[in-house]
């Protein structure tokens, strides 16, 4: 089997992106019969025990169709009030297109900040992973309402990137109004030929789709290719395909090779695990008993509150803390799920216990072991 067919037909969780170019049909008016369409795709895939996430734009060019604006606005509070009512538009085609298709749909609204602090990141990640078990299906967008980087940068590229890193997706598929990559731009460049498949963040990448500095407007390749690049950190892969492809979704997760394929160079797991050992700070500690840290050693548990014995430190939820064992050895580290202060009470007591003592649940969990990287292993 070759890496073309094995990475979307083996891709449990897929994050799809459209552009608005797609989603709107050149800024006509949200595309009913394309969202239709790729709903009906995403439904097949979710039948087929698959977790699909779409991440879709289009609400600026829907609200400037229903305020009755032929020419896009450059005041940025303007743009911001059309996202606002086009967002309105955005989120009743997919629920409206997705229940006819047997699916649940939710509408998340995120912005970059919300994935750079990791409180907010935590949140985020917990309301989409409880509705992939819920068998719903998110639409996410961002929140051009009070944000500017999707009018002044990009076109939701590298939010599906950032949505792929934050779930752990194993694929990321970009929709697009171009085939895929060409080795130059084939309007321009007879000589252009078409790449079929590549290594996600090579750098000659970039300079195909006219270098990292090239101001493509909104979205480009380039902003693709960047994307691709960002979402192989986390070990999924892209394919970027033209979004009006008969069952383009469908055939991808059949193993066809179908517009450009970004391969992600190092295994999710791994990637996950090295990027919490690189580049996150200590802020804290808790100490466990000889039995939480054997289910943490030998069996790749989560660390449960009940085995802890002390909280050292002051940190707050969704910072990196060890855990030490009660000899002071630092035999793991993690994401802590609730705050220093809440975790003192939470020591030694049981998850069923939870409620009563902080007023809320929200994970049964001190450290998901998704979110635990060991230091030390057993010997």
């Amino acid at each position: 089997m070759s890496v073309t067919s094995s990475v979307l037909q083996n891709a449990r969780r897929i994050v799809v992106k459209v552009g608005s170019s797609l989603v709107t049909n050149e800024g006509r008016g949200l595309d009913e019969a394309a969202i239709g369409e790729w709903c009906r795709q995403m439904a097949v895939l979710a039948r087929e025990g698959r977790e699909v996430i779409m991440v879709s734009s289009g609400a600026i060019a829907e609200g400037m169709k229903r305020l009755g604006w032929t020419t896009r606005p450059h005041e940025v509070h303007e743009l911001q009030a059309a996202a606002a009512v086009g967002q309105m538009g955005l989120a009743q085609i997919y629920e409206t297109k997705l229940r006819e298709n047997g699916l649940g749909s939710a509408q998340v609204l995120l912005t970059h900040a919300d994935l750079a602090d990791r409180e907010r990141y935590l949140n985020a990640r917990s309301t989409l992973m409880t509705l992939l078990q819920h068998k719903v299906l998110p639409v996410i967008n961002e929140n051009d309402t009070v944000v500017t980087d999707e009018i002044k940068f990009g076109d939701n590229d590298t939010l599906g990137a950032l949505v792929a890193n934050l779930v752990e997706a194993d694929a990321l598929v970009i929709l697009t109004d171009q085939k895929g990559l060409y080795t130059a731009d084939p309007r321009k460049d007879p000589a252009a030929t078409f790449v079929h498949e590549a290594r996600a963040g090579d750098p000659a990448l970039e300079a195909m789709a006219g270098g990292a500095g090239s101001s493509l407007g909104r979205g480009g390749m380039i902003t693709k290719i960047l994307a691709a690049k960002r979402a192989a950190g986390s070990g999924a892969s892209t394919v970027i395909a033209w979004g009006r492809e008969p069952d383009a979704l469908l055939r991808l997760a059949r193993g066809e090779a179908i517009g450009t394929l970004l391969v992600a160079q190092t295994a999710k797991q791994q990637a996950r695990k090295q990027w919490m050992a690189d580049h996150l700070q200590l802020r804290g500690a808790v100490v466990v008993d000889a039995g939480a840290a054997l289910k943490l050693q030998a069996e790749g548990k989560s660390l449960l509150a009940i085995g802890m014995t002390a909280v050292d430190g002051d940190f707050s939820r969704g910072d990196v803390v060890a855990i030490r064992s009660e000899a002071g050895t630092e035999i793991a580290r993690g994401l802590a799920n609730y705050a220093s202060a809440e975790a003192r009470l939470l020591c030694r007591k049981a998850s069923s216990e939870f409620e009563a003592l902080l007023g809320y649940t929200a994970e049964p969990e001190m450290i998901h072991r998704d979110n635990l990287i060991l230091t030390r292993t057993s010997h």
